[in-house]
């Protein structure tokens, strides 16, 4: 029955890694965080921190090979760029869908994991943790360098939303003051009990396998 549980692992890791990225490119488009400003921000970068940590620790804990969650993130990053290349065909411009910066927070899970001398729980609490700090940080400064992307969502709408979501001036700041705090916090606070899910799907795979 090993095939099947390598089988059954690898189809885990792909279908994971596939609606990370459906995620980036339904919420996101060109305008990533600018439809409704910082709330979308928040709102992504913990759905990201999330989807991150479940595939990258499952990945990670399989292998037990420090360097695989920064390839998962790898493979994520390839599928939106993929994608990318999707838009640009319909006629929207390359950079309409903004890819997340996962790799440097995998990273950071990888080292956890390579630290503490491959120990599970310092993965899920510590790698957890700096997983759901990271990521805004790192997707803010990305969006940084993206050229003015409230203007882009004007002239690129969304074709497949109804009139009523159509991109609207955000109220920058009228909610949240500082958005990647926020989105650090509630990152860091929701990355741990996901990554022990992740840690525990690893479990259960080898007990439907067995």
């Amino acid at each position: 029955m090993v095939w099947l549980r390598r089988t059954t692992h690898y189809l885990f890791i792909v279908v994971v890694a596939v609606n990370s990225t459906l995620p980036t490119i339904n919420a996101g488009d060109y305008i990533f965080y600018s439809d409704w400003a910082w709330t979308s921000f928040v709102v992504f970068s913990i759905s990201q921190s999330t989807m991150l940590v479940v595939g990258a620790i499952y990945y990670m804990l399989f292998t037990g090979v420090p360097g695989t969650a920064t390839y998962y993130a790898t493979i994520m990053t390839i599928y939106t760029w993929v994608a990318k290349g999707a838009w640009f065909a319909l006629g929207y411009p390359y950079d309409f869908v903004v890819t997340p910066v996962w790799i440097p927070s995998a990273m950071l899970l990888d080292l956890t994991y390579w630290a503490t001398r491959r120990n599970k729980h310092a993965a899920i609490i510590i790698g957890g943790t700096l997983v759901g700090l990271s990521l805004p940080i790192f997707n803010m400064i990305n969006l940084l360098l993206v050229r003015d992307p409230l203007e882009m969502a004007f002239k690129y709408p969304r074709p497949t939303l109804p009139p009523y979501m159509t991109p609207i001036e955000p109220q920058v700041g009228k909610f949240y003051n500082s958005p990647v705090a926020l989105g650090s916090g509630a990152g860091a606070v929701l990355s741990v009990p996901i990554a022990a899910l992740g840690a525990k799907l690893n479990t259960w795979t080898y007990r439907w396998m067995a």
